[in-house]
């Protein structure tokens, strides 16, 4: 019997998180009987009084929000990450170790109006929202090690509060997924002198196999290795380190194809606010060590391994209502996926670019 991807069991590698997903096709077959009807959407008004994030409303900690008519920005009102705090004392036993972890954590209001998201939003006002991203990062990127900028849209994934908005958290530490993932790039690098992440997108732009939309200056797709069924990752044209390092015309290209991805994403079960998804981005941050300035000017080692990108995650397979969950296998042994990275593509990719509460 000839091996057929869209048919038989294998399992993939992901060279960027140096783990393995298991991909079982077959299990596409068998029987359904969950819900795959499209869910009431909730009524969410433009603005309630009683939403924390709202323009002029106030939060659990009395301040008042400003009127604000385009992005705001806040320090988070129950931060998991303070600034200063003492540290514990170091240990010798290595099965109990501790270190010091301080930094800061920001909310990102996208848009004053709770009843909008990302995909029904202008191009300027996407842009407004990366130019935000950018200015953070910049100021951030210059106190702490790492700064993790990442969206959970949606009550599946634990977002409670119906209103456009981002998480910004910076650390004085290295967290274990950019720690893997700077580790594995920079392998990579001294074994093939070509950043990973550039030689992979110049190789999925020739093989068109997973690509779900691309312009100019950006690909998107569904990675070969991906976990979660409509997984997918942003990826610039050209060698980039950081979101700073974008050039205008890259910002609003970026614009652009993240208002198509995301139309896709709510066109797939034609939902918006229950279209869920977890999304962050990798913008590298020059490591140093804790405390000391982290700026390229300040850091002598050389990061060219790395490469800019984000990722989505939205744990939906079936339909609106019926979630992907990691479990059993999944967390005891690896990851598994039913649809293929590439058939997951071009499920997006035949997708409507009109948003379906515009068609």
């Amino acid at each position: 019997m000839q091996f057929d991807p869209t048919e038989h069991q294998h399992i993939r590698y992901n060279p960027l998180k140096d783990d393995w997903v298991l991909v079982s096709p077959h299990r596409m077959r068998r029987p359904w009987k969950g819900q795959v009807e499209k869910p009431v959407e909730e009524d969410i008004p433009r603005h309630d009084p009683s939403n924390p994030l709202c323009p002029g409303n106030t939060r659990p900690n009395g301040q008042v929000n400003p009127n604000y008519d385009s992005t705001y920005v806040f320090d988070n009102d129950f931060p998991a990450l303070l600034q200063e705090g003492p540290s514990p004392e170091a240990s010798e036993d290595p099965l109990f170790q501790s270190a010091a972890a301080h930094g800061a954590c920001k909310v990102m209001c996208f848009h004053p109006w709770s009843d909008i998201t990302l995909p029904l939003m202008s191009i300027p006002d996407i842009m407004a929202v990366i130019e935000k991203w950018v200015e953070i990062m910049q100021d951030l990127g210059t106190k702490f090690v790492w700064v993790q900028i990442f969206e959970n849209k949606g009550a599946i994934m634990g977002c409670s509060n119906p209103h456009p908005h981002c998480q910004v958290w910076a650390s004085s530490f290295l967290p274990n997924e950019p720690s893997v993932k700077n580790r594995t790039q920079k392998q990579y690098y001294e074994k093939h002198k070509v950043p990973m992440l550039l030689e992979y997108m110049e190789k999925e732009i020739q093989k068109k196999e997973r690509i779900v939309v691309e312009n100019g200056h950006w690909l998107c797709v569904v990675p070969y290795w991906a976990v979660w069924p409509y997984e997918t990752m942003l990826l610039p044209k050209r060698h980039i380190l950081r979101l700073q390092d974008l050039k205008e015309e890259e910002k609003l290209a970026l614009a652009d194809i993240m208002k198509q991805l995301l139309t896709k994403y709510d066109n797939l079960f034609e939902v918006s606010f229950t279209q869920d998804y977890c999304m962050s981005w990798w913008s590298h941050v020059h490591i140093s060590p804790t405390g000391a300035p982290t700026g390229p000017e300040s850091s002598s080692e050389d990061y060219s391994h790395w490469q800019l990108h984000a990722i989505y995650y939205p744990p939906l397979l079936r339909s609106a209502t019926v979630k992907k969950f990691m479990v059993g296998y999944e967390m005891l042994g690896s990851p598994q996926r039913d649809l293929t990275a590439e058939q997951a593509a071009e499920k997006l990719r035949l997708l409507p670019d009109i948003h379906y509460k515009k068609s």
